[in-house]
């Protein structure tokens, strides 16, 4: 096999994923290699220990949700006005009610994903408030932006979910804009997507939403849709959010539950505090979905972050939350949870070396500590704060390439090639020999942004760097978009939902 036949057949193959875009993914991965457990048996207990102690002797205070409160009482926790204490083991006797794997079921049903167990799903990042690129620079986020990005994730075979607030469309009114974005993931994408959790009625909009798209009865008994709902860490769950979490779970919905630590902030600067204070607060949201709706599927979420203490900014993709996941997996494990943890995490203004250094970092971690679904796979800038264009291309490329590395080495004859050994003979390439043409379009992963030619006709070419090249894939992914096709009864449904509940309230901006 000749140079200019190997280079031909890769560019081909390019081409075609190019053009078929998410025709050729995988629904979602199923790991082909072990977690990457660090802590021993009698680590593990001091941190479990510690969790403990903050839940029985400190607490959790539920503000603004009388609900909540009247659950835990029932259940039998300490409470004194808002502050809940639990006893040892308590949450963990609540929290086996909850699946340890569940579907969440796409409108596609080739798409639908299996979160839990070995499974992997990727999924874009999720809240910033501003987009950017190499030709418009750093702006707020529209509805157009938010569309465009779904649009992007549905054509790329790297991702396997449609995400939520890929970024936040400031150009519509605050409380009518999750109708926008809802429709907007079920119009552009046929994969699994996330829906509102800003208030109780909008978490209630989007999966009303779910119920015209996948009908009453079958999203009463399946999975259809997410609501990531976070901890207002230190040890607080606020009532906007429990409100949320609670509407999901009593539809039978999925929640996330996510405290955001930033240490030396909203935690402890040392890991094992910080973990431990992470658990508590988890274990306490997923507790509250099962008090809603025994068996109700929920997620055990987390993202660890470090902070410059010379600044007080905040760090991403830094080192000491990346090893601290490994444990978070190992203790989410022993609760027999699906888990969400890490992420593709860069504080970097720029589609840069440092953005993919700390991204790689972060998405690593979330690849060894066995997390099930990894929001933030892609598009994370300037602390999140930024949803990128370019460094979203290069961040599906990253997810491509993990595909690969998850399956692991197959071991079989096939892949031994004993028999090419002995066709080649000691001192000849295998180039041309049988073996070789038999498994060269499979055996390695072919990026669609990276350079592999010589200098010489990379400089010939424009001597382009990655970001550059990333921002004409996008262009080119935008211009060459076809949405999947929805039933019109169902668009019609949908559009009628959203253009009555806008009649029914003024427009609000903050």
């Amino acid at each position: 096999m000749n140079e200019h036949r190997a280079r031909s057949g890769r560019q081909a193959r390019q081409a075609e994923r190019a053009n078929k875009g998410a025709k050729l993914g995988r629904p979602y991965i199923t790991r082909n290699i072990p977690t990457y457990d660090i802590a021993g048996e009698e680590g593990l207990l001091r941190i479990e220990a510690a969790a403990d102690r903050i839940l029985a002797e400190t607490g959790i205070e539920f503000r603004d949700d009388p609900i909540a409160i009247d659950h835990w009482r029932r259940a039998g926790a300490s409470v004194d006005g808002l502050l809940v204490r639990f006893e040892p083991g308590m949450l963990r006797e609540i929290l086996k009610t909850a699946p340890a794997e569940f579907t969440q079921h796409a409108r596609n049903p080739a798409n639908s994903v299996r979160i839990g167990g070995k499974n992997v799903v990727f999924s874009p990042a999720y809240g910033s408030p501003f987009v950017m690129d190499l030709d418009r620079g750093r702006r707020f986020g529209t509805i157009e932006d938010f569309r465009n990005f779904i649009k992007l994730a549905q054509s790329s075979p790297n991702f396997h979910h449609s995400g939520g607030t890929i970024c936040e469309p400031t150009d519509v009114p605050v409380n009518k804009r999750h109708l926008d974005m809802v429709m907007a993931h079920m119009e552009l994408s046929d994969r699994p997507f996330m829906g509102s959790v800003t208030a109780e009625e909008r978490s209630e909009d989007s999966i009303e939403m779910c119920r015209i798209l996948f009908g009453r009865d079958f999203v009463d008994q399946n999975c259809v849709i997410l609501g990531n709902v976070n901890v207002n860490s230190p040890l607080v769950w606020d009532g906007t959010m429990t409100r949320s979490l609670r509407a999901y779970a009593r539809a039978n919905q999925a929640a996330v539950i996510v405290p955001f630590i930033l240490g030396g902030a909203m935690g402890p600067v040392t890991n094992a505090g910080a973990i431990a204070q992470s658990l508590a607060e988890t274990m306490a949201g997923c507790a509250l979905t099962q008090l809603e709706r025994p068996g109700a599927p929920v997620i055990f979420g987390n993202f660890l972050s470090s902070m410059s203490l010379r600044s007080g900014s905040p760090t991403f993709g830094t080192p000491e939350p990346a090893i601290g996941s490994m444990i978070i997996g190992q203790l989410c494990r022993r609760l027999n949870l699906p888990l969400r943890c890490s992420g593709n995490f860069t504080t970097s203004k720029l589609p840069d070396a440092q953005a993919m250094m700390e991204g790689t970092m972060s998405m690593l971690a979330a690849i060894h500590c066995g997390a099930n679904f990894i929001l933030h796979s892609a598009g994370f800038l300037d602390g999140l704060l930024s949803m990128s264009y370019e460094k979203f291309m290069l961040d599906a490329d990253l997810c491509g390439s993990l595909h690969s590395y998850l399956d692991g080495v197959v071991i079989d004859d096939n892949q031994l090639a004993v028999d090419a050994f002995a066709e080649v003979g000691p001192g000849n390439h295998f180039f041309g020999c049988a073996h070789t043409l038999a498994n060269y379009e499979t055996a390695f992963w072919d990026s669609e942004l990276s350079d592999n030619e010589p200098f010489e006709k990379w400089e010939a070419a424009g001597a382009t760097d990655a970001a550059t090249r990333a921002n004409t894939l996008w262009k080119k992914r935008l211009a060459e978009f076809e949405a999947p096709s929805l039933d019109a009864g169902l668009r019609d449904g949908l559009t009628d939902f959203i253009a009555e509940k806008k009649q029914t309230m003024e427009d609000a901006w903050y």
